[in-house]
């Protein structure tokens, strides 16, 4: 028994959204009494941190803190339509819809604190820690509660903001038809090393190495945390996970989770991300969002580093080692391939 180190690489681009209809979302931002803020959405949180992101998209542009602001994914009967949590479209599509509806809010909210303080709406900023002043004059300001209570019980006035994002539609050439669907891509590349035992056919994960390119990483440890967690789906798809042998015949197919092969806690291997920025002239904030993507680059990557181990080429997923073992006796046995 020999087990055989291989190393594969695999890159990716990945385009952001779809451009179905335009592939829009609606957002609604209001103000109570108190102060605070409140996102109204149809756009589903999933685990991915849709909630948290768009609390600090709507929280900066309003230019108030983080914690005044609740987002509400409510159902598509209530919230302002969306097309869905999915795609890779999430902070992308839906961060722009909160941001024009923030801009709106911000806009009746500035309105309503230069009545209050008897000056013009273009000369007051706000500090980002609930206050509204003067440029130039801090000793004049006003906070972003008493706007609140001033705009709802004096002034008649509702803190509120509607936004919709929608892709622009593509150019299409004349002559060739040729458009573009998509406005932004983010990449990755990665890298897995393997170890392949050419007796049982079994791999096992040693590392991964990986670079991702998503634009602005709005929250940096809410990125890191989902592409770590994507890669393990990626591992899973790549080497686990599967309904065979005679789907969807259920007999002799996984009957719970238990039977169903999901890799685990003993089979995680040191990760090293690097995230690059480089963000989107059409991002909230600059920012894409990685999604789909964490999972992609894994799975082609690991089918490399097999073949670079022991030198057999497998395109049906997932790797099983009954596959690898075949594979090897097919070609009789272990063929190593050189390592650059």
């Amino acid at each position: 028994m020999t087990r055989h180190r291989g190393r594969g690489i695999a890159s990716i681009n990945y385009p952001i959204g779809m451009n179905l209809g335009g592939d829009p979302s609606q957002a609604l931002v209001h103000s109570n009494p108190s102060g605070k803020f409140t996102v109204a959405l149809s756009s589903i949180d999933l685990g991915q941190g849709m909630k948290s992101v768009t609390r600090q998209i709507c929280a900066e542009t309003l230019g108030v803190p983080v914690e005044d602001v609740y987002v509400d994914t409510a159902d598509s009967d209530t919230g302002p339509h969306c097309m869905g949590s999915f795609a890779s479209r999430g902070t992308h599509r839906v961060g722009n819809a909160v941001m024009a509806a923030a801009r709106e809010a911000r806009g009746v909210m500035m309105e309503a604190a230069a009545e209050e303080l008897e000056v013009n709406a273009a000369d007051l900023e706000t500090d980002g820690r609930g206050n509204i002043h003067v440029k130039g004059a801090p000793h004049r300001s006003i906070s972003t509660k008493d706007v609140a209570i001033a705009a709802q019980f004096k002034q008649g006035k509702t803190i509120s903001g509607r936004g919709i994002f929608l892709v622009p539609l593509s150019n299409v050439d004349p002559e060739t038809g040729e458009m573009s669907p998509a406005t932004c891509y983010a990449h990755a590349c990665l890298v897995a090393e393997v170890d392949v035992d050419d007796e049982t056919g079994e791999v096992a994960m040693v590392r991964m190495d990986s670079a991702y390119e998503l634009g602005r990483a709005l929250n940096p440890r809410l990125v890191e945390q989902q592409l770590v967690g994507g890669a393990w789906m990626g591992v899973s798809h790549a080497l686990y996970e599967t309904p065979e042998p005679y789907y969807p015949e259920p007999v002799h197919g996984p009957r719970d989770f238990v039977e169903y092969l999901m890799p685990g806690p003993g089979d995680i291997c040191p990760h090293d991300i690097a995230v690059l920025e480089r963000p989107a002239p059409d991002g909230p904030f600059g920012a894409k969002g990685p999604g789909e993507m964490c999972a992609n680059p894994v799975l082609p990557a690991v089918a490399n580093a097999i073949f670079n181990a022991v030198g057999v080429r497998i395109d049906d997923l997932p790797i099983t080692p009954e596959k690898v073992l075949r594979a090897i006796k097919a070609q009789g046995g272990a063929r190593p391939q050189a390592r650059r």
